[in-house]
Protein backbone atom coordinates (compact mmCIF):
# COMPACT_ATOMS: atom_id res chain seq x y z
CA UNK A 1 0.00 0.00 0.00
CA UNK A 2 1.25 3.47 -0.89
CA UNK A 3 0.91 5.98 1.96
CA UNK A 4 3.46 8.62 0.89
CA UNK A 5 5.79 10.27 3.36
CA UNK A 6 5.94 8.92 6.92
CA UNK A 7 7.01 10.44 10.27
CA UNK A 8 7.43 8.20 13.28
CA UNK A 9 8.10 8.68 17.00
CA UNK A 10 9.35 5.79 19.08
CA UNK A 11 10.99 4.72 22.31
CA UNK A 12 13.68 2.08 22.44
CA UNK A 13 13.55 -0.81 24.88
CA UNK A 14 15.94 1.14 27.13
CA UNK A 15 13.73 4.26 27.02
CA UNK A 16 15.57 6.41 24.47
CA UNK A 17 13.47 8.59 22.17
CA UNK A 18 13.70 8.49 18.39
CA UNK A 19 12.06 10.42 15.57
CA UNK A 20 12.35 9.11 12.04
CA UNK A 21 11.22 10.07 8.57
CA UNK A 22 10.74 8.10 5.40
CA UNK A 23 10.53 9.66 1.97
CA UNK A 24 8.26 7.53 -0.20
CA UNK A 25 7.48 8.73 -3.70
CA UNK A 26 6.01 7.59 -6.98
CA UNK A 27 6.61 10.84 -8.89
CA UNK A 28 10.03 12.00 -7.62
CA UNK A 29 12.05 8.96 -6.47
CA UNK A 30 15.44 10.43 -7.41
CA UNK A 31 16.12 12.09 -4.09
CA UNK A 32 18.48 11.56 -1.20
CA UNK A 33 19.00 12.73 2.39
CA UNK A 34 22.08 14.82 3.18
CA UNK A 35 23.50 15.28 6.68
CA UNK A 36 24.37 18.79 7.81
CA UNK A 37 25.20 20.43 11.13
CA UNK A 38 22.24 19.65 13.40
CA UNK A 39 20.01 19.11 10.39
CA UNK A 40 19.21 16.82 7.47
CA UNK A 41 18.03 17.95 4.04
CA UNK A 42 16.13 16.16 1.29
CA UNK A 43 17.49 17.09 -2.14
CA UNK A 44 17.38 15.75 -5.71
CA UNK A 45 20.14 13.33 -6.61
CA UNK A 46 22.88 14.46 -8.97
CA UNK A 47 21.51 14.70 -12.48
CA UNK A 48 17.96 15.33 -11.29
CA UNK A 49 18.34 18.87 -10.01
CA UNK A 50 15.76 20.14 -12.54
CA UNK A 51 13.05 18.25 -10.65
CA UNK A 52 12.84 21.17 -8.26
CA UNK A 53 11.42 23.23 -11.13
CA UNK A 54 8.60 20.71 -11.55
CA UNK A 55 7.60 20.63 -7.90
CA UNK A 56 8.81 23.15 -5.29
CA UNK A 57 7.89 20.85 -2.41
CA UNK A 58 10.45 18.10 -3.07
CA UNK A 59 13.52 19.73 -1.45
CA UNK A 60 13.58 20.89 2.18
CA UNK A 61 15.16 20.44 5.60
CA UNK A 62 13.45 17.39 7.08
CA UNK A 63 15.27 17.37 10.45
CA UNK A 64 16.42 20.09 12.82
CA UNK A 65 17.99 19.69 16.26
CA UNK A 66 17.37 22.61 18.63
CA UNK A 67 17.45 23.58 22.31
CA UNK A 68 21.05 22.55 22.75
CA UNK A 69 20.40 19.26 20.97
CA UNK A 70 17.59 18.20 23.32
CA UNK A 71 14.76 18.48 20.78
CA UNK A 72 14.49 16.87 17.36
CA UNK A 73 11.96 18.11 14.80
CA UNK A 74 11.19 15.86 11.81
CA UNK A 75 8.76 16.72 9.00
CA UNK A 76 7.94 16.18 5.34
CA UNK A 77 8.47 19.76 4.20
CA UNK A 78 9.45 23.38 4.66
CA UNK A 79 7.60 23.58 7.98
CA UNK A 80 10.59 21.90 9.71
CA UNK A 81 12.39 25.21 10.12
CA UNK A 82 9.59 27.37 11.58
CA UNK A 83 8.52 24.61 13.97
CA UNK A 84 12.11 24.21 15.17
CA UNK A 85 12.70 27.95 15.45
CA UNK A 86 9.59 28.53 17.57
CA UNK A 87 10.57 25.69 19.91
CA UNK A 88 14.08 27.14 20.12
CA UNK A 89 12.58 30.48 21.12
CA UNK A 90 10.69 28.88 24.03
CA UNK A 91 7.36 27.81 22.55
CA UNK A 92 6.11 24.34 23.50
CA UNK A 93 6.10 21.58 20.87
CA UNK A 94 2.30 21.47 21.01
CA UNK A 95 1.90 25.18 20.36
CA UNK A 96 4.59 25.32 17.68
CA UNK A 97 3.11 22.36 15.81
CA UNK A 98 -0.37 23.91 16.01
CA UNK A 99 0.73 27.42 15.02
CA UNK A 100 2.77 26.34 12.03
CA UNK A 101 0.15 23.87 10.84
CA UNK A 102 -2.36 26.71 10.80
CA UNK A 103 0.06 29.16 9.19
CA UNK A 104 1.43 26.95 6.41
CA UNK A 105 -1.53 24.62 5.85
CA UNK A 106 -1.39 21.55 3.59
CA UNK A 107 0.77 21.67 0.47
CA UNK A 108 -0.96 23.21 -2.54
CA UNK A 109 0.16 20.54 -5.01
CA UNK A 110 -1.95 18.29 -7.24
CA UNK A 111 -2.76 16.04 -4.27
CA UNK A 112 -3.29 18.62 -1.50
CA UNK A 113 -0.56 16.72 0.32
CA UNK A 114 -0.83 16.96 4.12
CA UNK A 115 2.03 18.29 6.17
CA UNK A 116 3.07 15.74 8.80
CA UNK A 117 5.43 16.43 11.70
CA UNK A 118 7.10 14.74 14.64
CA UNK A 119 8.87 16.19 17.68
CA UNK A 120 10.76 14.29 20.36
CA UNK A 121 11.90 16.16 23.46
CA UNK A 122 14.55 14.73 25.79
CA UNK A 123 13.70 17.35 28.43
CA UNK A 124 10.39 15.72 29.36
CA UNK A 125 10.48 12.43 27.45
CA UNK A 126 7.65 13.39 25.13
CA UNK A 127 6.94 12.43 21.54
CA UNK A 128 4.50 14.45 19.42
CA UNK A 129 2.84 13.88 16.04
CA UNK A 130 0.81 16.32 13.99
CA UNK A 131 -0.91 16.51 10.62
CA UNK A 132 -2.66 19.27 8.72
CA UNK A 133 -4.96 18.03 5.96
CA UNK A 134 -7.46 19.72 3.69
CA UNK A 135 -10.18 18.68 6.15
CA UNK A 136 -8.54 19.41 9.48
CA UNK A 137 -5.62 19.62 11.90
CA UNK A 138 -4.52 17.18 14.60
CA UNK A 139 -1.73 17.59 17.16
CA UNK A 140 -1.14 15.02 19.88
CA UNK A 141 1.40 13.88 22.44
CA UNK A 142 1.63 10.18 21.72
CA UNK A 143 1.52 7.57 24.53
CA UNK A 144 5.00 6.16 24.01
CA UNK A 145 6.23 3.14 25.94
CA UNK A 146 9.54 1.24 25.79
CA UNK A 147 9.80 -0.83 22.61
CA UNK A 148 6.89 0.96 20.95
CA UNK A 149 6.43 3.24 17.92
CA UNK A 150 3.62 5.21 16.32
CA UNK A 151 3.43 7.09 13.05
CA UNK A 152 1.43 9.25 10.66
CA UNK A 153 1.64 9.39 6.86
CA UNK A 154 0.57 11.83 4.16
CA UNK A 155 -1.95 9.53 2.44
CA UNK A 156 -4.37 6.82 3.56
CA UNK A 157 -2.96 6.58 7.11
CA UNK A 158 -3.11 10.30 7.76
CA UNK A 159 -5.31 10.54 10.86
CA UNK A 160 -3.71 10.26 14.29
CA UNK A 161 -4.52 6.93 15.91
CA UNK A 162 -2.89 4.59 18.39
CA UNK A 163 -3.70 1.85 15.85
CA UNK A 164 -0.89 3.18 13.64
CA UNK A 165 1.69 1.64 15.92
CA UNK A 166 3.67 -1.47 16.75
CA UNK A 167 6.66 -3.01 18.49
CA UNK A 168 10.00 -1.31 18.01
CA UNK A 169 13.39 -3.00 18.06
CA UNK A 170 15.81 -0.39 16.64
CA UNK A 171 18.61 0.63 19.00
CA UNK A 172 20.63 3.16 16.96
CA UNK A 173 19.96 5.92 14.46
CA UNK A 174 21.22 3.65 11.69
CA UNK A 175 18.95 0.76 12.63
CA UNK A 176 16.06 3.21 12.99
CA UNK A 177 16.52 4.08 9.30
CA UNK A 178 16.39 0.39 8.41
CA UNK A 179 13.28 0.00 10.55
CA UNK A 180 11.24 2.70 8.84
CA UNK A 181 12.43 1.61 5.40
CA UNK A 182 11.30 -1.98 5.68
CA UNK A 183 10.44 -3.51 9.05
CA UNK A 184 7.17 -4.05 10.91
CA UNK A 185 4.23 -2.38 9.13
CA UNK A 186 6.65 -0.36 7.00
CA UNK A 187 7.63 -3.50 5.08
CA UNK A 188 4.16 -3.33 3.51
CA UNK A 189 4.26 0.36 2.60
CA UNK A 190 5.54 0.81 -0.93
CA UNK A 191 7.88 3.12 -2.86
CA UNK A 192 10.55 3.89 -0.22
CA UNK A 193 13.18 6.40 -1.31
CA UNK A 194 15.24 7.38 1.76
CA UNK A 195 15.10 7.38 5.54
CA UNK A 196 16.35 9.70 8.27
CA UNK A 197 16.49 9.16 12.03
CA UNK A 198 17.35 11.15 15.14
CA UNK A 199 17.94 8.89 18.15
CA UNK A 200 18.73 9.87 21.73
CA UNK A 201 22.31 8.92 22.64
CA UNK A 202 22.09 9.91 26.29
CA UNK A 203 23.31 13.49 25.84
CA UNK A 204 21.68 14.56 22.58
CA UNK A 205 20.60 13.00 19.30
CA UNK A 206 22.57 10.98 16.79
CA UNK A 207 21.53 11.55 13.17
CA UNK A 208 21.63 8.96 10.40
CA UNK A 209 20.46 8.79 6.79
CA UNK A 210 20.03 5.92 4.36
CA UNK A 211 18.82 5.56 0.78
CA UNK A 212 16.44 2.72 0.01
CA UNK A 213 17.79 -0.21 -1.97
CA UNK A 214 16.86 -0.03 -5.67
CA UNK A 215 13.68 -1.93 -6.44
Amino acid sequence: MYIGRIVCVSMTADRRLCASYRVSSRSFPNRTAVLGENKVSIVPKEGHEADIMKNPYIAYNCVRLVCGGDVAVVTNGSHTDPIAEKIESGMSPRDSLTLNSLALDYEKDDYNTPRVSAVVDRRDGSGWLSVVREDGIEVRRMPLEPGYYCYIATYEENKLSTDLAGEYDADSAESACDFVLGKSLFAYRTNPVAAVAAMDNGSGFDLAVKDAEPA
